[in-house]
């Protein structure tokens, strides 16, 4: 139970500022209905618990299932094996990331049901999985991680010449939520367990990082390629706020909880059976084990209805009024600033990025203090959201105008960057699109969108997830630069060629 209590406290931590923050503009210059305002508290509440109670789940039973079934698929020494149950597994994980669900109801509610949330959630795991079978070969045949990227990239810069703004925008954001909280420590924990077997140690540690940004693409590609597919050129939303939403305090919550609970229990039911298979035919755990993992799922289970009834009855709401109350002042300067705080202080408290963050300063071994690098992503989100909402103001500024340059210079920095950090670059995207982006900063932004006339709440109420995901690619890759011109000044180059 210390484990439970100290998740409790890092998620209120998480929550807090957010909290403040929507407290602080109801009191001042957006003023929210009352009954909002309950049920945005309770919505919080529930979520500090969910989500606590989710990540325990996740840590005692989806991540060493993670471990176990990677390390039973690199004995087999069968690529096809490891490719087809890799996707699979992928394919089932992704079905449950509660983010992924979150952003596919965002946008099947703003495009009135054109593009449904099952089309979403069903596309962007087959393309999450396509490209994880992709990444587990690649690290078993020992492939370079940036000459991956770079192709993958290419192929994703050439297919946005086909695809619609609309389109592009929730492509990049798919690719930002569906590495959530689910997804990332299954995909790291595969990866490890299929790595952790290689002779070269350190290409081991170094191949554990980057399949977490090999999947990611696959979101991408997948929703691009729907949108081409499909041929829809120019897709229409609109964002209903404050008098269509439910009066009631309760009553969202009562609604919102069996359905939620039975779409949970769906989405988790696959990848316990494949579990289950994979016991029967090849792990083989002691039974105390397999108990631990189980009680894990179930933690997971309830967590996981619990931290969506809050985000879906009481968290988005208000996201989305305050964002649109906020965008309406006279004085802009307080929509810009509003987003930056939200971003700042967002990643300041999301737990994955402490975590991160303390694996560098080790890896580093103590070269980059980790307070430098939660200063770096703290600022580089702040100015993510804070550009996503100048996007919202500025007629004429596409998402493309930020994304092809900051993807370039990403893909080209990584012939320079340690290769140790070019993995842990790109995997870091999805931690710093945490829960509170993909809920209610995106919600903001949306409510933003559909109050400025010059706006669109498709183009520019999405791709705020694309943009926070971008930034870490950069400033980890710029301070792994750092380090290495460090370390060679201080004469250690076989630190360098090890990091290389």
């Amino acid at each position: 139970m210390n484990v439970l209590t100290h998740k409790l406290k890092e998620v209120s931590f998480a929550v807090l500022p957010i909290t403040v923050i929507v407290m602080l503009l109801n009191i001042t210059v957006a003023p929210v209905e009352i009954t909002f305002i309950f049920r945005f508290l309770l919505g919080a509440l529930l979520i500090v618990l969910g989500l606590s109670i989710f990540l325990f789940g996740v840590d005692l039973g989806i991540t060493p299932i993670g471990k176990e079934v990677g390390t039973s698929l690199i004995k087999t020494n069968k690529y096809w094996i490891v490719a087809v149950v890799g996707f699979l597994l992928a394919f089932f994980v992704s079905l449950a990331e509660p983010d992924l669900h979150i952003l596919a109801g965002q946008v099947d509610a703003v495009t009135s049901g054109l593009i449904s949330k099952t089309s979403i959630v069903f596309v962007v795991s087959m393309g999450i999985a396509a490209l994880v079978s992709i990444g587990l070969i690649r690290i078993i045949r020992n492939v370079p991680l940036n000459i991956v990227l770079t192709i993958l990239y290419g192929i994703i810069l050439l297919l946005s010449f086909f695809t619609s703004s609309e389109a592009m925008a929730i492509s990049f954001d798919a690719s930002g939520a569906t590495t959530g909280a689910l997804t990332v420590p299954f995909i790291l924990a595969l990866a490890f367990g299929v790595s952790r077997l290689k002779k070269n140690s350190l290409a081991s540690e170094s191949d554990s990082f980057g399949l977490v940004a090999i999947a990611s693409t696959g979101a991408i590609v997948a929703v691009m390629v729907m949108s081409i597919v499909s041929g829809a050129k120019e897709i229409t939303g609109s964002l209903e706020t404050g008098a269509a939403q439910h009066q009631s305090f309760i009553g969202p919550f009562v609604e919102n909880l069996p359905r939620l609970a039975v779409e949970s229990l769906i989405a988790l039911l696959p990848l316990i059976a494949i579990f289950i298979v994979f016991q029967m035919v090849s792990l083989k755990l002691s039974k105390n084990k397999l108990r631990r993992m189980f009680i894990g799922l179930l933690y997971t289970f309830i967590g996981l209805v619990l931290f969506m009834t809050g985000v879906h009855a009481g968290f988005m709401d208000v996201g989305r009024i305050i964002g649109y109350e906020v965008a309406l002042l006279e004085k802009k300067a307080i929509f810009v600033l509003t987003g930056f705080a939200l971003g700042l202080s967002t990643i300041l408290a999301e737990p994955a990025v402490h975590v991160l963050t303390k694996n560098i300063e080790r890896i580093t071994s103590g070269y980059i203090k980790r307070k430098a690098v939660l200063a770096a992503l703290s600022l580089g989100v702040g100015c993510a959201v804070a550009l996503s909402c100048l996007r919202i103001l500025l007629p004429g500024v596409e998402l493309w105008h930020f994304l092809l340059p900051g993807y370039a210079l990403a893909i080209v920095m990584t012939y320079f960057t340690p290769r140790l950090f070019v993995g842990i670059a790109f995997d870091s995207g999805g931690v710093a699109s945490g829960p509170m982006t993909a809920t209610f900063i995106l919600a903001f932004t949306q409510g933003a969108a559909e109050a400025v006339d010059t706006a669109h709440v498709l183009i520019d109420g999405f791709g705020m997830i694309a943009m926070v995901a971008l930034m870490p690619l950069i400033a980890l890759q710029v301070l792994g630069i750092m380090y290495k011109i460090k370390t060679r000044k201080g004469g250690l180059e076989e630190d360098v060629r090890q990091l290389r």
